[in-house]
């Protein structure tokens, strides 16, 4: 799921960084945790793209690029997204 994450943020975000964080184990026992792990996630990116967004949008941009995932097997997704130089 982290490489899936990866792959799809990498092809519409370009970032410049991008780091997929496996949480799951932190939520073991919790609801929503997905015995076949990889059900949260902290996603810390910078991309050029979002240097003209405001921080919701740059959400609703990582959002959007897993909203497939998000339904399906994503259970909690943590989001820092910057642009360069913040």
């Amino acid at each position: 799921m982290a490489a899936e994450i990866t792959r799809r943020l990498t092809e519409s975000l370009d970032p410049t960084h991008l780091q997929v964080i496996d949480d799951s184990e932190k939520h073991r026992g919790h609801s929503g945790h997905d015995p076949r792990g990889e059900s949260h996630f902290t996603v810390e990116i910078e991309s050029p793209m979002f240097a003209s967004m405001s921080r919701v949008q740059r959400q609703r941009a990582v959002n959007g690029a897993l909203a497939e995932l998000l339904k399906e097997r994503v259970h909690a997704l943590a989001i820092k997204a910057r642009a360069p130089g913040e």
